[in-house]
């Protein structure tokens, strides 16, 4: 260790006191005996004082009895040399620097403070502090006067501390996990090598200087600094505090912390300190565990342990929410064959396969399970009927049934499904699976490649829709459905246009209602094929009806929600408008208002390219949904059809009348055309007319009409007199 080559010169000075000239100005003074005094005081100093030559020995001249505790040799052996000089007394590596300090202040004539080492009669090294200064003696001679004392103990303690320190910053510096202080509120003030290399960063300095905000910036999950500084402030400290974290590069690991807080004084918190290790390898080997013990170690899904759990919350789910869960049980057809035929690894392959196809049909929300061997078990959450269910259900036979590849020949597997639903069927997790499990079985007997309910009533409801499902399939395959038309007539009754309506009568199933058939259609995707259908045959009508005519006749057709769901709607439209050779300025297509319930944004873009294309929009059943008002302002509409509901029994309750008022007084005041749906009497028309309503539809002016119908209406003139059957 280094020494400073002179100390701080704030000490008292005791070599005044030891000056001849006051010691005998002292002696003059009083009648205490003032040497007397003098003498016990410096000889009993903790130390030794003395009066020396600036010579090349410093030759003592006097020295106090301190010297025997400080050297180990008596006044007489050190006065004049006699023994040995304070030259020699002082370690030889420390003469040169001890003589040059002391010269220097001589010299500046300044006092003097200088730490060195001095070798003692036993041979005992000690630390000493000498301070003195240049004085003139009795006769005039310079001689320097001080006073020198033992700080062996205080130098090791320094040394002790500096050790200390030196084995702190070596531990700090190599460690191999991180050590950080932080603020409270989350701001480096301190990290070594290990952490900076743990987070990406070359340097502590990089580290301290880029990493700030560590709850947006460190912490994957929002709100974990703040839970961390929450159990500082409750608790001082944190014990294994694990957090995902970002390193630098944005990639992620894991980490474990301990750290307490750091305390002034008073009180008053300093920093957090603690350290950090990387923990990611050992959560990787947890999360593996917890895989094997959750999940089937073929397919990788879930296995009848976790499906409780996800069953048990999704109960908990739709109890809160008022759905319906439903839990579908699945028995593989025809896999014993396979697996028996091909070999197990054969069998395995197609377990995979359909656990994937299954896993295809499914929303992220669900959860398709094996339970071993070649049963699945699937969990459909948030569904509000039977209905969306069947159509899922729908969707994983066809997956199923979909031909694979196997060993280099092409088979094809059914599959037995029983349903059991919450809360029709049971309250519990083991009766859903038990009664899926006796349902599956009924499937099973009814020839396989089916699904079953376990109720028979919910049975007969999925039959009667898979019955009208097939039915729809082959009547659009045919061209079998009707549309039928209904006039829209302006103030005066003159028709001026017409609403394209889907009809439809089966052979096997008499006349089916739209509101049977058209939800079937949205839900199993065949609503396109359907619209395609109706929009054919009502452009190839409106182009017929128009050959020749003054006043045009425009054609409304209403689009499903279902059809914004997919890409080239407008596309498609325009194709169909090409083909029958119709104008699209005749043209009006109806929405309502749950178009706009999901992608919004896109649906506008839509509306827009409709709008392009050069057809009207219309929001059909205008006053039904809360939003309404705001989407006239927002989207690009040209009509609002007021509905039904608003229409009947406005001649008998004026709270009816006076909605029914506004809407017209609103239409009006945005540029819409106004229509009115639903007009049955005489008093409805004309009350409608004399607020301004432009186009009126309904029971009083016609029922919807065949073509052939309609065509022979409009041959007979466009004014309708009365109402038509």
């Amino acid at each position: 260790m280094l020494l400073p080559q002179s100390l701080p010169q704030s000490a008292p000075d005791v070599s005044a006191q030891l000056s001849p000239r006051r010691r005998t100005s002292l002696l003059t003074t009083g009648v205490v005996d003032r040497s007397r005094v003098l003498d016990t005081l410096v000889d009993n100093l903790d130390g030794m004082a003395y009066r020396c030559r600036h010579d090349a020995r410093w030759t003592m001249i006097f020295v106090s009895q301190g010297c025997r505790a400080l050297t180990g040799y008596t006044p007489g052996e050190l006065v004049g040399n006699a023994c040995i000089s304070w030259e020699q007394l002082t370690h030889a590596d420390d003469r040169a620097r001890v003589r040059a300090c002391i010269d220097a202040a001589l010299r500046a004539g300044q006092r003097f403070a200088v730490q060195y080492r001095i070798a003692t009669r036993a041979g005992q090294a000690k630390w000493v502090v000498e301070r003195g200064m240049g004085v003139a003696d009795e006769q005039g001679e310079a001689v320097i006067e001080g006073f020198i004392e033992d700080v062996s103990e205080r130098q090791a303690t320094l040394e002790a501390l500096e050790h200390a320190e030196l084995r702190y910053r070596h531990i700090f510096e190599h460690a191999s996990e991180g050590i950080f202080q932080t603020t409270p509120a989350g701001r480096y003030l301190a990290a070594n090598p290990a952490l900076a290399r743990l987070y990406g960063y070359a340097t502590p300095q990089a580290l301290i200087a880029d990493l700030a905000e560590l709850d947006r910036r460190l912490y994957v999950s929002p709100g974990r600094r703040g839970e961390f500084r929450r159990l500082m402030e409750t608790q001082g400290e944190v014990l294994n505090f694990e957090s995902e974290v970002y390193r630098r590069d944005g990639s992620r690991l894991w980490i474990s912390e301990n750290a307490h807080i750091v305390r002034g004084p008073q009180g008053e918190i300093l920093c957090y300190e603690g350290t950090v290790q990387d923990i990611s390898e050992r959560r990787h080997y947890q999360a593996q565990l917890e895989r094997q013990a959750n999940h089937d170690l073929l397919t990788g899904l879930p296995n009848r342990s976790l499906l409780k759990d996800r069953i048990e919350q999704g109960i908990a789910r739709a109890a809160r929410l008022g759905h319906c869960l439903a839990l579908v049980f699945i028995d593989l057809d025809n896999f014993k064959f396979i697996n028996d035929s091909l070999g197990h690894a054969a069998g395995d392959e197609l377990l995979v396969e359909i656990a994937a196809r299954l896993g295809a049909c499914l929303r992220d929300s669900d959860t398709v399970a094996r339970l071993g061997g070649d049963e699945f078990v699937l969990l459909l959450n948030d569904h509000r009927g039977v209905s969306t269910v069947i159509s899922v259900l729908e969707r994983v036979l066809h997956a199923i049934g979909r031909p694979l590849r196997l060993a280099g020949r092409d088979f094809q597997v059914g599959a037995s499904l029983g349903v059991a639903l919450y809360p029709d069927d049971c309250a519990d997790a083991q009766s859903l699976l038990r009664h899926a499990d006796v349902a599956m079985y009924a499937a099973k007997a009814r020839g396989r490649n089916n699904f079953q309910f376990f109720t028979r009533e919910l049975n007969c409801v999925a039959e009667e829709r898979l019955n009208l499902e097939a039915a729809m399939r082959i009547a659009l395959e045919r061209d079998a459905f009707d549309v039928h038309y209904q006039p829209k007539v302006d103030h005066r009754r003159r028709i001026v246009g017409v609403e394209a309506l889907a009809r439809w009568r089966d052979a096997v199933l008499g006349a089916v209602a739209p509101d049977r058939f058209i939800p079937i259609a949205e839900e199993t995707g065949l609503i396109l094929a359907l619209t395609t259908a109706i929009l054919r045959r009502a452009f190839v009508a409106a182009r017929r009806w128009n050959r020749g005519r003054a006043m045009p006749l425009r054609i409304a057709v209403n689009l499903s929600p279902r059809l914004f769901l997919g890409d080239g709607l407008v596309a498609h439209v325009a194709g169909l408008l090409d083909e029958a050779g119709l104008a699209p300025e005749l043209v009006e297509l109806e929405i309502t208002e749950s178009v706009f319930a999901g992608d919004g944004e896109a649906a506008v873009a839509i509306l827009r390219g409709f709008k392009a294309l050069g057809v009207s929009l219309a929001m059909d059943d205008f006053g039904t949904g809360y939003s309404s008002l705001s989407y006239l302002r927002r989207f690009p509409l040209d009509i609002i059809k007021i509905d039904r509901s608003l229409v009947t029994g406005l001649e008998h309750e004026e709270e009816v009348a006076m909605i029914a008022r506004a809407v017209i007084s609103l239409g009006q005041s945005l540029r819409k055309t106004v229509v009115a749906e639903g007009v049955e009497t005489p008093a409805q028309f004309d009350f409608l007319r004399g607020q301004g309503c432009d186009e009126f539809q309904g029971y009083l002016l016609s029922r919807p009409l065949p073509e052939a119908a309609l065509t022979r209406l409009l041959a007979a003139g466009d004014v309708i007199t009365g109402g038509r059957a």
